[in-house]
């Protein structure tokens, strides 16, 4: 048995691929739009795992979008996905430049949580050691929920 991937359902494809793609840095591999079942299946990876992988699938998110509205409400029940950076800083001060609230920050230089657009609740963690606790992440409180 190996993992494959992680279906979330999203209700704005843009706004989740700005979030998944451009601001959290992971790769789309590929898209598949189904026009009898009227949804669009995104998937992306890390890139580390991607090149780390290439002949073999590595671990993906499929970002599921119905082309018919739908309510999606109830994001943490469905727990979190996470991901190593390379800089937990760095990752989180990317996020909060484009607009995604630190809802738990890293003030111990090792985790940290934000949301997707779809309110699903995104785990980072260092890799490595974690960094010294540094401004303003150190003194930043929690904001909502994760």
């Amino acid at each position: 048995m190996r993992y494959l991937h992680t279906m979330v359902r999203v209700s704005d494809l843009e706004a989740s691929l700005h979030f998944y793609r451009d601001l959290l840095g992971l790769v789309e591999t590929r898209r598949m739009d189904n026009e009898a079942g009227r949804y669009t299946l995104v998937f992306l990876a890390a890139p580390r795992d991607r090149e780390r992988a290439e002949a073999e699938r590595s671990p993906e998110v499929e970002l599921t979008f119905n082309w018919d509205p739908e309510a999606y409400d109830g994001g943490r029940n469905f727990g979190h996905l996470a991901y190593r950076v390379d800089d937990i800083y760095a990752a989180c001060r990317r996020l909060m430049d484009g607009g995604v609230t630190i809802n738990r920050p890293p003030r111990d230089g090792h985790m940290a949580f934000v949301r997707s657009p779809d309110g699903i609740s995104i785990e980072l963690l260092q890799e490595g050691e974690a960094l010294a606790p540094a401004e303003p992440w150190a003194s930043m409180p929690n904001t909502g929920s994760w």
